[in-house]
């Protein structure tokens, strides 16, 4: 199995890349019909949420710099 690959892209969407489900709230799985790569709305603006649909071009900015997390809270 092959690690899946989440990528932050400059001003749009999250990519998601290699072997995984998405669930809603409920834990009914959406039909991704066989994709391994997709991208995920982190805008709001997309019609098709929770997938992205490009409506995030000219109103959404953000700059995707990796950081490291404070340590975890035990």
């Amino acid at each position: 199995m092959t690690k899946t690959k989440i990528t932050v892209n400059n001003n749009g969407s999250l990519k998601v890349d290699g072997d995984f489900e998405i669930v809603d709230a409920q834990g009914n799985v959406y039909g991704l019909q066989g994709r391994t790569v997709l991208s995920l709305c982190r805008c709001g603006h997309s019609a098709n949420k929770p997938f992205c649909d490009g409506s995030h071009k000219g109103k959404f900015e953000h700059e995707a710099n990796a950081f490291d997390l404070p340590p975890k809270k035990v």
